[in-house]
């Protein structure tokens, strides 16, 4: 079937589906393609029979952290081939099906970029023979998402389909929007994108609406059959599915199948009602701007640069570079950050540092800590492209020229990982003197950028400021440019505002006038130090004037009590503030200052805690993330360890609030929500025994037993290792029916931790902490 603007009709679930074939409890999905193969051919014949255009294998799960490396191999060569046999008969595509590893990537976990890359090279390269698609679905991190679409398109030119999956509120368990999910993937050369797992179709029909209108990348839907019950039934009907499904293919959607409780009757519904039907028009705006990986800057509007983060001609920078001190780097992003900088330039060029080393080490460091959308400054293709694959998100490169060498090497790599450019106006002869000049060599660099697919709007011209001491007509020559450049090519605009002034006395006040001519004139970014009171002024009082959306509530709130607000110092911060902020290097001098004059029980009761209960309650709230909580978690466990060491010198005893067991069910690899728990609850000042991933019931009870433990949690991430999770809980009430238990995971419910008799169900992070205390009788 020619499936061009046509409806597509994917596969539903894989593990309920084998669990209804009788799949034993514990068994890893993955091992049947080996074992008994057959039961997973039953589950592809049957959503080929029901009229599935596309069916995924059984590879979710496979990967060296769960299999090794060989038994991986083996069993994704084998699924796929199997699914291709099965497939044939229809002539139905076969989709290589990539899920998470399991383990959070560097700087929030331990596992780095080029490992988890090399982890799904291995997968695709065992099965991209057998194959027609690379199907990357159920993730949560937005830089695992890169990791694994970079790992197939350096592996093989098949389609790659990417789906993410989203709560309620729409973001991920990772914090990442459908924005940012979007601004990124879209320009990563896949095919489609969209939403799986999580939730029924319900309550999918918003996001995808959002969706629909900000990318014209095709788009997948695979919503669950509703929510779970503790036999592992779904709340949907076939018909009530279908009915849902209609009003989102209505938005525009190509591809649609369901994931968790969905069967061959599902996708039979979908089939009988949508397959091949003309694909609904889409009215897009599609969505550009610079991104970390939770926070978009749309494209429009004016937007400052913050440009401290660049060692010349500052000596404290060039020793921090050498020392690699990563807390000196990561002081000075957060004090432009709230001095109102929207983005910040990152320059690591000086003698003797290793430059592709050091921008991707800062890079992880300020990621690790701001949302704030990074510009990677240097001409080097090897330093430009070591901080873009790891960025997270969608960065500015700063910067390529008019040179041919230049061209031929830097706008490559701008497109390979979708950045934005910055275009400075010079080529082989220098800088040209007119604005007439200027405009045939950004013409060229626009030209090349076109022919490579890189989106006008994803384009800023530096105009070039030149110093008008020694070149009196070089202020307007410039302006004249930004308004040629706007008004024929249609790109955005970027000065260095500050190399005007040059040689001259009062420079403030020639650097402040220069800006607001340039953004008169439709200046787009200005790269300026945001820690300058007049040159902030002028850009909050500029964008009132312009009506930009919200200016005005801004500048009521930084200025109404400008006389009296406090000038933010990251080098002397309250321990609350640094937790918040994540500083590890300011909590840790804090603890030190405050262990001169209060003892270690009150540093931990009066500041540490406290500090975390605010970070917490905005957790809880969606004022801040995942990624801020855990860096906060890490900065406020930095002041514990400080705490640890203090006692040890004096020879007190460590007094534990509780010992708490926490473990990963019997069948289920990932640890990722079990290992936030853990942080948690040490930093609250708990004792936690981490048993691991697929632990099995005895390995829980032998445990508590020998260590008399009152708290037990437990995680799952997988609807088929929900029933372990059940299991292990009769087991422990057998064993130990004083003992309590509190469980988390994503394909868990309030009313399927009920039902399972669990004590305590953990919608978030913070919620630990909350359940650790009322066992403890805090």
């Amino acid at each position: 079937m020619d499936t061009k603007d046509r409806v597509v009709i994917l596969d539903g679930a894989m593990g309920t589906m084998l669990q209804q074939a009788g799949m034993k409890v514990g068994e890893i999905p993955e091992l049947l393609n080996i074992k008994e193969p057959e039961m997973v051919n039953g589950v592809y014949r049957k959503y080929v029979d029901a009229g599935s255009d596309i069916i995924y294998a059984c590879t979710f799960g496979a990967n060296r952290r769960k299999l090794g490396a060989e038994k991986t191999r083996e069993v994704v060569a084998a699924a796929t081939r199997n699914a291709k046999a099965c497939a044939e008969k229809t002539g139905a595509k076969v989709a290589l099906d990539i899920g998470p590893i399991g383990e959070m990537l560097e700087p929030l976990g331990t596992l780095k970029f080029e490992e988890a890359i090399s982890i799904f090279k291995e997968v695709v390269e065992a099965a991209k023979d057998n194959v027609d698609i690379i199907v990357i679905e159920t993730m949560t991190d937005l830089l695992e998402v890169k990791a694994a679409i970079l790992a197939t398109r350096e592996t093989t030119d098949k389609p790659i389909f990417v789906t993410m999956t989203f709560e309620k509120d729409g973001r991920t368990f990772a914090g990442v929007s459908i924005e940012t999910f979007a601004n990124m993937v879209q320009g990563l050369g896949v095919s489609a994108i969209g939403i799986n797992c999580s939730l029924g179709p319900g309550e999918m029909v918003w996001m995808v609406k959002k969706l629909s209108k900000i990318t014209d990348v095709d788009l997948i839907v695979k919503p669950n059959a509703g929510l779970p019950d503790m036999n592992g039934k779904y709340n949907l009907t076939p018909e009530e599915f279908s009915k849902t499904m209609g009003e989102i293919l209505e938005l525009g959607v190509k591809y649609v199948g369901g994931c968790c409780g969905t069967d061959e009757r599902f996708i039979r519904k979908l089939s009988e009602n949508f397959k091949g039907q003309p694909v609904k028009e889409r009215a897009v705006k599609r969505i550009s701007g610079p991104s970390s990986g939770l926070r978009v800057l749309k494209n429009s509007g004016f937007k400052v640069v913050g440009e401290r983060l660049n060692p010349t001609g500052k000596k404290r920078f060039q020793k921090a570079l050498r020392e690699e001190n990563m807390d000196f780097f990561v002081r000075e992003a957060i004090s432009q950050v709230d001095a109102g900088a929207d983005i910040l330039d990152v320059n690591v060029g000086f003698p003797g540092i290793d430059e592709v080393k050091m921008q991707a080490k800062i890079v992880k460091a300020l990621q690790s800590v701001i949302d704030t959308p990074l510009q990677i400054d240097s001409t080097k293709p090897g330093v430009i492209e070591s901080a873009l694959r790891v960025y997270n998100g969608k960065a500015i490169v700063n910067s390529v020229n008019g040179e041919e060498e230049k061209l031929e090497s830097i706008l490559p790599i701008v497109k390979k990982y979708n950045a934005q450019v910055i275009a400075l106006l010079i080529d082989e002869r220098g800088i040209p003197e007119t604005a007439e000049e200027r405009l045939e060599v950004a013409k060229k660099i626009v030209s090349r950028a076109d022919e490579i697919g890189i989106s006008r709007d994803d384009i800023y011209i530096d105009c070039l400021t030149l110093t008008v001491s020694s070149n009196p007509e070089g202020a307007m020559e410039t302006i004249k440019t930004m308004e040629l450049v706007r008004d024929e090519l249609g790109v955005k605009t970027v000065l260095g505002v500050s190399n005007i002034s040059f040689g001259l006395p009062m420079r403030e006040a020639i650097n402040e006038v220069f800006l607001m001519l340039a953004m008169n004139a439709g200046l787009n970014l200005a790269i300026i130090n945001p820690n300058t009171d007049r040159m902030m002024e002028a850009v909050h009082a500029y964008k009132v004037l312009k009506n930009e959306e919200g200016a005005v509530d801004d500048f009521i709130e930084r200025f109404s009590n400008k006389e009296t607000a406090p000038v933010s110092k990251t080098e002397s911060m309250d321990i609350k503030t640094a937790v918040y902020k994540g500083l590890k290097g300011n909590v840790k001098d804090e603890v030190k200052r405050l262990l001169q004059e209060k003892t270690e029980l009150e540093i931990v009761d009066d500041y540490l805690i406290p500090a975390l209960d605010k970070v917490g309650d905005d957790f809880e709230k969606g004022v801040i993330f995942l990624p801020q909580l855990i860096k906060s978690a890490s900065a406020a466990e930095a002041g514990f360890e400080v705490i640890k060491a203090a006692i040890s010198k004096s020879g007190k005893k460590t007094i534990s609030k509780g010992d708490i067991i926490v473990a990963t069910v019997k069948g289920d690899i990932h640890d990722i929500g079990k290992n936030i728990a853990k942080v948690i609850l040490e930093n609250y000042g708990y004792n936690v025994i981490d048993l691991g991933r697929n632990v099995d019931a005895e390995t829980i009870v032998e445990e508590a037993k020998k260590r008399n433990v009152k708290l037990i949690g437990l995680s799952a991430l997988m609807t088929t290792t929900l029933e372990n999770m059940k299991l292990t809980i009769l087991r422990i009430k057998e064993e130990l029916p004083d003992a309590k238990i509190m469980v988390g995971g994503a394909v868990l419910t309030e009313d399927y931790a009920d039902e399972i008799c669990a004590n305590f169900y953990l919608k978030d992070a913070k919620n630990n902490v909350l359940v650790a205390k009322k066992v403890f009788g805090e």
